[in-house]
């Protein structure tokens, strides 16, 4: 299968291309999947992988590519493989990952993926997320092991609540928002209990966000622009689009 018209554009900016191998799958729940694979020379090629690394995949679906991105899910780059996790619902992502086995291939770009912290690294850290970017969350967590944690994770389904979240009871405190108004609950409920815990002094959080597209942009803004926290203190990357 080609890549049409995003493919020709990726590589135009120097997008990279890999096909993974298929070497096992686990259905976490009903609604969460995970498939692991052999990277086809991905990591080895990049020097290894950072926190919330990320490639485009490509589906096909009704006889045309279409590309969807995904975070790397504990990358091991002397082996050359890492996992993909999949919020299921309807698409061709979801369809693929319902029907992978062991064996199977997928063609992958990678562009686009930077990420640092912010030096100094983050003393306190604010999260908001939903299935479609835990694994960001679980490896953003891994890379600041210690550091208090605050996150808001956005749940679509009762078994949402058995997801494998990486949290240290210790510094981590998690505090799940059922999706309603399409986004706005998850939205009213962050910005009651943000300012509260940030204080007064942010030059020492960072605060990541990574929803649908309309929510991450909301939070977002209200970070930097009604609470002051430093542009280089916040991410926010919409992560998909309602429909």
């Amino acid at each position: 299968m080609g890549h049409g018209w995003e493919g020709v554009v990726l590589k135009l900016m120097r997008g990279r291309d890999f096909t993974f191998t298929v070497t096992g799958v686990e259905q976490v729940t009903e609604d969460f999947r995970r498939v692991s694979v052999t990277d086809g020379g991905l990591l080895a090629a990049t020097g290894g992988a950072h926190p919330t690394m990320w490639v485009r995949i490509w589906f096909e679906q009704g006889g045309k590519p279409h590309q969807r991105a995904y975070t790397l899910v504990d990358p091991d780059p002397a082996a050359g493989t890492f996992g993909l996790e999949f919020a299921l619902h309807d698409g061709a992502a979801s369809a693929w990952a319902r029907a992978a086995r062991v064996g199977d291939t997928i063609d992958a770009t990678l562009q686009g993926t930077g990420f640092t912290l912010p030096e100094p690294a983050p003393a306190r850290l604010f999260v908001v997320g939903d299935t479609a970017s835990l694994p960001a969350i679980n490896s953003l967590l891994d890379a600041v092991p210690g550091t208090p944690a605050t996150i808001w994770f956005e749940t679509a389904h009762a078994s949402d609540e058995e997801l494998p979240f990486r949290l240290d009871p210790a510094h981590h405190t998690l505090r799940t928002v059922p999706r309603r108004d399409a986004g706005a609950h998850l939205v009213a409920e962050v910005k009651a209990a943000l300012p509260g815990l940030l204080g007064t002094d942010t030059s020492d959080v960072f605060v990541w966000i990574a929803c649908d597209t309309s929510t991450t942009r909301a939070l977002g803004s209200f970070a930097r622009k009604e609470l002051g926290v430093p542009r280089d203190r916040v991410n926010a990357l919409g992560y998909w689009r309602a429909s």
